[in-house]
């Protein structure tokens, strides 16, 4: 087993390998309302553009999982780099919003190649607690992408018009790609085992399925309160959007503390402890902001959301080391799966709990109170091989 300490270089590539998607959501966010004056249609099919990312994320990291067990991380991390800079580029030359979901849809499927090799070269050199320490910190450096991106959006559409952030995302893309090229070594192990036996081995494990299910159903209480940001402070603290990012930014920056946190008292806790007692404060948080809905002030609101968010930087290395441990072959297909219930069931999910929607914060705080709740109750029964 290889320790952490002294692999901080590779930490940095795989977290920057594993941003490169979540980093094409948020540059784009900013250029929503021109694109939509550009192509003169209402914002909404512009926004559904962020669905459809979704979609075309999750099915290719079905496809990106066997690919990576296949032919190796390095090779299918450049594959999925090189077709997201191509896709990123047609965009570009979008005459329709039409054309601009399919190859929206293409550029999400090869990012969804490239973001299950981070996982599965983790998997392949680094075991237990060690495992859980570099999740952890690739989650530290993969968190400056959400404080970041929608800056670095913001800046390039107010110089030029939102094709320069397309234009960015493909030469970064290819930057990535050279990267991974020239320092990225191969770790995988070569096994002949068909695809559908893959994911059968993967899907029976019933270990690594309960360990995989609490990262997707958490994370589907940490995008509730993502979605609902604007509306808590924006609409209903009435703050300016300007003041709107640092506001967001705080959640992101106790989260990366937290992450920091979590490598320390990996030291003295297992990860299956850690993620017990952090769903648990999740709970009590979203009891509280619940319970507090009616007027409730803007520091403690600042205070709970924080707390229930922050929770994540135990609850992903963890759950993630935890689900990925059982796997020493089949590694990438693991990694595909986590990564497929994470965004896709958390999306359902927390879509189901965006419909319950008043002017308080009850309905959120029962949201997430409920289903912390829930992963509690399926980690609860993990048992260690």
């Amino acid at each position: 087993m290889r320790k952490s300490i002294g692999h901080i270089y590779l930490i940095i590539l795989l977290a920057v390998l594993s941003s490169v998607a979540p980093i094409a959501i948020d540059t784009y966010i900013p250029s929503i309302p021109t694109i939509a004056t550009d192509f003169n249609v209402s914002i909404e099919k512009i926004e559904l553009t962020l669905s459809i990312f979704l979609i075309g994320f999750s099915i290719g990291q079905i496809f990106g999982g066997t690919f990576s067990d296949r032919i190796g991380r390095r090779k299918s991390s450049i594959i999925g780099l090189i077709g997201f800079s191509f896709f990123s580029f047609l965009i570009i030359l979008s005459s329709s919003v039409y054309e601009l979901w399919i190859f929206r849809f293409f550029e999400a499927f090869f990012g969804g190649f490239v973001v299950v090799n981070a996982n599965a070269v983790v998997r392949d050199l680094f075991h237990g607690k060690e495992a859980a320490k570099i999740f952890s910190l690739i989650g530290t450096v993969r968190s400056i992408a959400p404080l970041a991106a929608p800056a670095i959006g913001s800046f390039i559409i107010h110089f030029y018009s939102w094709k320069a952030v397309f234009v960015f995302l493909c030469v970064y893309s290819l930057l990535v790609a050279l990267w991974v090229y020239k320092d990225l070594n191969e770790t995988f192990t070569y096994t002949n085992q068909k695809v559908i036996e893959s994911y059968k081995a993967v899907l029976k494990n019933k270990m690594a399925m309960k360990a995989m299910l609490t990262l997707a159903i958490c994370f589907s209480g940490f995008f509730i309160l993502v979605a609902k940001s604007s509306f808590i402070y924006i609409e209903y603290f009435n703050i300016s959007t300007d003041y709107f990012p640092f506001f967001f930014g705080i959640n992101f920056l106790v989260l990366m503390a937290m992450i920091r946190v979590n490598v320390i008292l990996l030291k003295y806790f297992t990860q299956l402890e850690l993620i017990k007692y952090t769903i648990i404060i999740q709970i009590v948080a979203g009891i509280l902001l619940m319970t507090l809905a009616q007027g409730i002030s803007i520091i403690t609101t600042v205070i709970l959301i924080a707390t229930y968010m922050s929770m994540m930087a135990f609850i992903f290395g963890n759950s993630t080391a935890l689900a990925m441990e059982h796997f020493s072959k089949n590694a990438g297909v693991a990694s595909s799966v986590i990564g497929v219930l994470q965004f896709g069931l958390g999306a359902l999910i927390s879509s189901i709990a965006l419909m319950f929607h008043t002017q308080t914060f009850m309905p959120i705080g029962a949201s997430i109170a409920t289903i912390s709740l829930v992963a509690y109750l399926i980690i609860r029964t993990y048992k260690f091989k």
